[in-house]
């Protein structure tokens, strides 16, 4: 089984991916929306430099022929992104292949085509995703982790996003999830460094309170 972290830094931008490194971040994921696909392959190239440097899991957002062509650990793909089985056939079975979901329908279809990790979300509005789906906050996460226990279905690991910041991480976890993934609490922060080191010592240490 391939391992999938429990935190999940997504950016823009090499400068920012190093910072997350340096704070201890070991999974990054690259995305650029409406760029020329050359840009996408030349900040893609130095943001897996970096990674590289790190020994951190790099992902290539929605674009599978770049994560193909810089030779990226995986790609990310969204609800409206070609189909993980198609991605699956271009970039082997040796690559993450991890997709977005928003309902229970979402996550069921992906189950079936045996994803590695699940994007769930959004928790609450973000800015930086366009074409929101509904939000789904901490009561919609738990609805839906526990109704896939009590199906006993297989579900491969679930990662929460959309506007998550630091007060938010315990009580996300607790709904069953295996990890966050954060963006804006990252980039936007004055210490990137120290930042993102807050968040990774809380899921390095995150013990689930069953109640």
């Amino acid at each position: 089984m391939k391992k999938i972290s429990k935190l999940h830094y997504i950016t823009t931008d090499a400068k920012l991916a190093e910072a997350a490194c340096a704070g201890g971040a070991d999974w990054i994921q690259l995305r650029l929306k409406q760029v020329p696909v050359e840009d996408y392959l030349n900040e893609a190239i130095r943001v897996k430099a970096v990674c590289k440097r790190f020994g951190a899991t790099f992902i290539i957002n929605d674009n599978v022929h770049v994560a193909r062509d810089v030779g990226a650990d995986g790609v990310h793909l969204g609800r409206e992104d070609m189909s993980p089985d198609e991605a699956r056939n271009i970039l082997g079975e040796q690559a993450i292949i991890g997709c977005t979901a928003n309902t229970r329908k979402d996550v069921a279809g992906l189950c079936e085509k045996k994803v590695d990790y699940i994007g769930l979300g959004p928790f609450r509005f973000t800015a930086t995703k366009q074409k929101l789906s509904p939000v789904l906050g901490y009561a919609g996460y738990s609805r839906l982790m526990a109704y896939f226990q009590e199906a006993s279905f297989t579900l491969p690991p679930v990662v929460a996003i959309g506007g998550i910041r630091l007060a938010d991480v315990d009580d996300i976890l607790n709904t069953g999830v295996h990890g966050i993934a954060i963006s804006g609490a990252i980039s936007n922060a004055a210490d990137p460094v120290s930042a993102l080191r807050q968040f990774k010592n809380i899921t390095d240490t995150y013990k689930r309170v069953k109640g």
